[in-house]
């Protein structure tokens, strides 16, 4: 995908040098043998009961103990002085102004205004409005304050770890997660939360694969409309992650056998089928799947 030189998003905030990755998260492997000590007296329980109250209210009670600044200056060397790091935000950059560009124009068409999202690049862990997470839970929206949440390094784990390279497989990553904030705008991701609520847990996972398959359906649609920069190979990158990422099989690989009653994201024919239905198309009616409350 020839993406150098494209438009950039405004929306970013870049929080990987930040101590615990993500404004104000506590880094919680310094903070386990802290907690291991201060709670064997009753002045360390008081003090721990304030560093609680203190992460609560947006503050790292580490750094009060000169926890966090040595490996706050290894994160900011990190990523202020690498090559690499700026280009992964110049390609995230570039990609969520290509969603907003393909959204902008399809909500346009149908009179509406598209609300962009705002994306937050963060390293090892962050504290979103949908809660505290790591970076293994891998890219994630949150509907709450309506951010997406990314850890760059995930790019490196797509590649190494699911055998899925390319940048428009990273691209892909990057739409879907863009995809749910479309759902979110258009009420089919809180419609999806009360019909998840009247049923049992193979029927909520069953409907949570349905909206992460519309999800990869919106992202196939950013891809339908990248058409001038597309190279050789790109469609089959994003196929491929697809598959790679399926339910199916990350559970064979980690357990060595399927649970098709535990998926929540679907098989990776299904996601690889979704995803070129909204590539093929770049129509929004291929990608309905009967959650719309419209």
């Amino acid at each position: 995908m020839k993406w150098r030189g494209g438009n950039k998003s405004s929306n970013i905030d870049d929080m990987r040098a930040s101590s615990g990755g993500g404004g104000g998260g506590v880094n919680l492997a310094l903070l386990i043998p802290v907690v291991k000590f201060l709670v064997k007296t009753k002045f360390g329980r008081i003090v721990l009961a304030l560093g609680v109250v203190a992460a609560f209210m947006g503050y790292n009670p580490l750094n009060l103990l000169n926890f966090t600044s040595a490996s706050g200056g290894a994160a900011a060397s990190k990523f202020e002085n690498n090559e690499a790091a700026k280009e992964a935000k110049d390609f995230v950059s570039t990609v969520l102004r290509q969603t907003e560009d393909v959204w902008g124009a399809i909500f346009a068409k149908y009179g509406a205004k598209y609300s962009e999202p705002r994306l937050l690049l963060f390293h090892g862990a962050t504290r979103s409005g949908c809660g505290y997470a790591s970076s293994q839970v891998g890219p994630f929206y949150c509907p709450v304050d309506t951010r997406i949440y990314l850890d760059t390094d995930f790019f490196s784990d797509l590649a190494k770890k699911h055998h899925a390279a390319g940048d428009f497989a990273q691209g892909y990553v990057i739409a879907h997660e863009v995809g749910h904030h479309v759902q979110n705008l258009l009420g089919i991701l809180s419609n999806a939360d009360k019909l998840k609520a009247r049923t049992n847990e193979a029927g909520a996972n069953a409907i949570q694969v349905r909206v992460e398959l519309q999800a990869d359906c919106l992202a196939g649609i950013w891809g339908h409309h990248q058409y001038k920069i597309l190279e050789d190979g790109d469609l089959e990158e994003a196929l491929n992650a697809a598959t790679m990422i399926g339910d199916d099989t990350l559970q064979k690989k980690a357990r060595g056998y399927v649970v098709p009653d535990s998926f929540t994201h679907g098989s990776g024919a299904q996601r690889k089928e979704w995803f070129y239905k909204g590539f093929k198309t770049g129509d929004l009616s291929a990608c309905l799947t009967g959650l719309e409350s419209w």
